[in-house]
């Protein structure tokens, strides 16, 4: 059932200051809420807080630039911006893009600011410098990271004050990291731009020696937080003081810039069932006079590995094996785009992961503003942080450093959160550049940050991946809808970086009026049945597969895609909540590894096989077989040379399911290809609810022999001669979870692999299935096909292909 969340539409009239808003193509729940007056008032910085403080978001001056354009101190500009809205976005009163851009506007200092002045910026997308009263004070390159300037020396003693912003953003035209940033959006997985001044952007006074920043590195082990006080000047000290719902933990004092031991004894620890958060007080001091005082706040928890009790590594929080059920979370906003429209909207998303039980996040190449974290951390969320990738391709040499020092910076201003657990350098290979590189860059933020795991790349099988590095913490497979069951290795954990996508229209509720999915439903419950069986199959890679998460597509439909568990314009819920959350908490509550993993049995030993076609008959619509009982039909298919010979259009059916695709087996065949192009022909597979369980097959994509699962090939290297005969023989091992191919008896390739469920259709001989269609039919002769109960060894493979 639809469940309709309140609606609010927002208003069009003309704003105090000259600004306009447009009327978003989507209003949300909040879009009637913004104003110049309530453009996200909140202090934006949780975890450095002081008391006192200007927000400067809400009307600007702002014009369109051109290249080498003089700043236009002093001089009115000819329209008007609501910051923090991107200029793309309805609520910023713009609604278009411009490469660059200028914003302008003046304030006064409150009488009682004698000390030095920051003017800080939560973000500014892309390039951007700042000017006050005519001076330059800063610049920036970076969509995604926060950056201030001491202004004291540009102010006027009284009076106004004039700030001018230039910036550019060329996006998706350069190499520059972007996300899924488009200048031009396509009806698929990629958005509308968001460009300029895009987080909120204040004054704060502080004493010329005061904090900058604080890392914090809890310790469950030791019960004691890590804690250095960054600051402006040397030689300073800081008292610590740690509460707990303001009763007072411990004191600590220490010298700031050096790392402090702060005790928390009997630490209550921080879980997504029980998120506690120890307030944190720290005053700066010289020579016992204090200088600064600011607030935050920290999280006793710990994310790490061990080895479960099936013996497989396991992902666990504070030592214990948990599995990180989680959404992917775009970020994106039909009436803000990359700004949520209140900070009550941007919690909200966050609100309904843990409403339908889930509890991870995975922030798909988005940074958020602080306060994003800081609603994770109070509503216990763990947190997959990616790296806002580059447009898919190569970057060149100078992006790559860009790349990297945005990287390294998004570590950097993001690594107190308690509730991220992991940094995601790369994405389906998007930007990537070298495979050496992205092992070197794993190895580089694991330094940075040595308390939380690196998934070098996440869906390392997919798209423009060049393969695995070897690197990092996790294993991370894509597979759509999957999910996808790579298995862990002897030191890295597995997960599921990307499944589901099940996709339902919702009218009045798109942004295009139609939408795609990656497998559409007709309905609410249609939807729902379709993610709890998805989900059951979760619950099995987590069992079989030890998978220690999985991350489905997606929190929210965004622009053409409609895959989300709510729309776009988060006004109706599309899938039985309840349903929900009753899976999600099952695969979270049997998931851990202790089931244990039973092997699978020897298997019947010799090399004829549980069944096997010789094809030799040459007459009539039946080939026997010679090993088993399941004779097998032909359909549009000939004899030829003692071998069946098919055009295209046929096929062989045993009229049974005669592999346990979820066990070990093997799958042999002499093959001749009539054509070896772009076509996908499949020699041997079996039929299963939508797709083949296995695919021994001509990879149409790769010009190469494989044995393949969806999304997954054991290629061989060289392209096939047509006219040639070749002995195939693909094995899967349950034991070990792998898949190999052979080649005229050599082994040519091995992939991970581990299989989910049995696919419970016919074996079949000259096609294969997907997306529940017959598809990949051989144009080619076959012969002597051979299936096992068990995987052959390499030296009977050989011999099996000698015969």
């Amino acid at each position: 059932m639809l469940l309709l969340l309140p609606v609010l539409l927002a208003t069009t009239g003309a704003a105090p200051g000259g600004w306009t808003p447009k009327p978003p193509k989507l209003p949300t729940p909040w879009s009637a809420q913004v104003s110049p007056d309530n453009a996200l008032p909140e202090y934006p910085r949780p975890q450095l807080v002081r008391q006192d403080w200007l927000n400067l978001n809400g009307v600007w001056q702002f014009a369109g630039a051109t290249p080498g354009e003089t700043p236009p101190f002093g001089r009115t500009l000819g329209e008007r911006v609501l910051v923090p809205y991107p200029i793309e976005s309805a609520l910023s009163g713009i609604e278009r893009h411009e490469d660059r851009m200028w914003y302008r506007r003046t304030f006064e200092l409150p009488r009682h600011w004698n000390d030095r002045v920051v003017l800080n910026f939560g973000a500014v997308d892309y390039r951007a410098t700042v000017y006050v009263n005519g001076k330059q004070v800063t610049q920036h390159v970076g969509g995604y990271g926060a950056f201030s300037a001491d202004i004291t020396d540009a102010l006027h003693r009284r009076g106004p004050q004039e700030i001018v912003v230039g910036v550019e953003d060329l996006a998706d035209a350069t190499w520059q990291p972007v996300g899924k940033q488009r200048l031009v959006p396509d009806r698929g997985i990629f958005y509308t731009g968001a460009s300029g001044i895009w987080q909120t952007v204040w004054l704060e006074p502080v004493s010329k020696a005061h904090v900058r920043s604080l890392d914090m590195t809890p310790d469950v082990d030791t019960s004691t937080l890590a804690l250095t006080v960054q600051t402006s000047e040397p030689d300073l000290t800081a008292d610590v003081t740690v509460k707990d719902h303001g009763k007072v933990v411990t004191r600590t004092s220490g010298k700031a810039g050096t790392k402090m031991d702060v005790r928390v004894p009997r630490a209550k620890l921080w879980t997504p069932d029980s998120p506690f958060l120890y307030d944190l007080e720290v005053t700066l001091k010289r020579r016992g006079k204090p200088v600064d005082r600011v607030s935050s706040y920290f999280g006793m928890r710990e994310i790490g590995t061990t080895t479960g009790e099936d013996g497989r590594q396991r992902i666990t929080l504070n030592g214990r094996v948990l599995f990180l059920m989680s959404t992917l979370d775009q970020g994106y906003w039909p009436d803000g785009i990359y700004t949520a429209p209140t900070d009550q909207a941007l919690r909200f998303d966050l609100a309904e992961h843990k409403a339908l039980g889930f509890n991870t996040v995975r922030k798909h190449i988005k940074v958020e503003p602080d306060r994003w974290y800081y609603h994770a951390d109070k509503l216990g969320l763990l947190v997959w942080q990616d790296m806002p990738s580059t447009r898919p391709g190569r970057p060149p040499a100078d992006a790559q450093r860009q790349f990297e020092e945005e990287l390294r910076e998004m570590v950097r201003q993001k690594k107190n959160w308690t509730s991220i657990i992991g940094w995601v350098p790369f994405n389906e290979g998007w930007g990537e550049w070298s495979r050496e590189d992205t092992g070197r860059i794993a190895d580089e933020v694991k330094a940075l940050d040595p308390s939380r795991l690196v998934n070098a790349h996440s869906g390392v099988n997919c798209c423009d991946s060049l393969g695995d590095s070897g690197r990092g913490d996790v294993i991370d497979w894509h597979s759509y809808p999957g999910p996808a069951a790579p298995r862990p290795d002897a030191r890295r954990v597995s997960i599921d970086g990307e499944h589901g996508g099940y996709g339902l229209e919702v009218a009045d509720h798109m942004w295009f009026g139609e939408g795609h999915g990656y497998e559409m439903t007709p309905d609410s419950a249609t939807l729902t049945r379709k993610y709890v069986e998805n989900q059951r199959d979760v619950l099995a890679a987590a069992q079989r597969c030890a998978i220690s998460g999985a991350i489905y597509t997606q929190i929210t439909d965004v622009e053409h895609e409609v895959n989300g568990f709510l729309t776009y314009d988060r006004q109706v819920r599309k899938m039985d909540y309840a349903q929900v959350k009753a899976i999600n908490e099952q695969i979270i509550r049997e998931a851990d590894g202790s089931g244990g993993h039973t092997p699978p049995g020897p298997g019947t030993p010799g090399l004829a096989g549980v069944h096997a076609y010789r094809f030799d008959e040459g007459s009539g619509t039946t080939a026997r077989d010679s090993a088993g009982d399941a004779d097998a039909t032909l359909i549009n298919a000939e004899w030829t040379e003692g071998a069946v010979s098919f055009n295209g259009s046929g096929f062989a059916d045993t009229g049974a399911a005669l592999i346990d695709t979820a066990g070990s087996y093997s799958v042999a065949a002499r093959v001749r290809l009539d054509e070896a192009g772009g076509a996908f022909q499949t020699v041997v597979s079996q039929d299963g609810d939508r797709d083949s369980g296995f695919f021994l097959q001509y990879s149409g994509q790769d010009q190469r022999w494989a044995m393949s699962f969806v999304g997954l090939r054991a290629l061989s290297p060289t392209k096939p001669e047509p006219g040639r005969w070749y002995h195939l023989t693909g094995v899967h091992d349950a034991t070990t979870g792998t898949v190999a191919l052979y080649v005229d008896g050599e082994q040519v390739a091995t992939r991970q692999a581990c299989v989910l469920k049995k696919a419970g259709g016919h074996t079949v001989i000259g096609r294969a299935q997907y997306g529940g269609n017959q598809v990949d039919f051989l144009r080619g002769d076959v012969d002597e096909v051979r299936l096992f109960d068990r995987a052959l060894s390499p030296a009977e493979v050989a011999e099996l292909a000698a015969r």
